[in-house]
């Protein structure tokens, strides 16, 4: 129980689980166009309906992009408590006025309750097979006509945009904070060679004040 409370709300908040993967995703040792191209894959990834496989699906995107597979993984957190709500919405919506299609007279479930007679027949028919039990696929015949299908092509479009303005935002802030790393790293080289010079020159004079 705890474990799904802390799915939908961190400890620490939202806010302190953003910065936190914003700090590793910064870090990742890549261009900032291989991270962006790998922001890329997983925000897209999320608007797709293969929940539980987002993941994967990143990773394969982000390596056919030769995007940071690491960085997708990251990406792909996009989707979470907070937006499958609304990534769901407007990839249905989407999804049904691309196909011109619509719920079928009769079958006026809600969105989980189409979620849970798919679930249900795929238990049912399991162990239908081991059973007298009557295979009945009704519930994910329509699960994937109204939902499923429609899903998959409506979340191309917003995927693709949500995913693009992602990477060019990606871009500048990752070049940005790999620049000042290595201005930081450079100073506190130069920071080091000049106190072994000072140290080396100091000893020089204390050997020519002994002789």
């Amino acid at each position: 129980m705890q474990q799904a409370a802390d799915f939908v709300y961190p400890p620490g908040g939202w806010a302190r689980a953003f910065q936190y993967v914003k700090h590793r995703v910064r870090r990742l040792p890549d261009t900032p166009e291989r991270i962006a191209r790998g922001i890329w894959a997983g925000v897209f990834t999320a608007f797709t309906p293969f929940y539980g496989l987002h993941f994967l699906i990143a990773a394969l995107v982000a390596r056919v992009m030769n995007g940071n597979i690491l960085a997708s993984l990251t990406g792909s957190f996009f989707g979470n408590p907070l937006t499958y709500v609304p990534i769901g919405m407007v990839s249905l919506e989407t999804g049904h006025f691309l196909l011109g299609s619509r719920a079928r007279p009769g079958t006026g479930r809600s969105f989980g309750g189409k979620f849970a007679d798919a679930w249900g027949d795929l238990y049912h028919n399991f162990f239908a097979m081991f059973t007298d039990a009557r295979a009945d696929w009704t519930g994910l015949t329509v699960f994937y006509h109204e939902i499923f299908f429609p899903y998959m092509v409506g979340g191309v479009i917003p995927g693709v945009i949500c995913a693009t303005i992602c990477y060019y935002l990606t871009v500048p802030v990752i070049r940005a904070y790999q620049n000042r790393r290595a201005m930081r790293i450079r100073r506190k080289f130069d920071e080091i060679k000049a106190n072994a010079a000072a140290a080396q020159e100091r000893a020089a004079d204390a050997g020519s004040d002994a002789r």
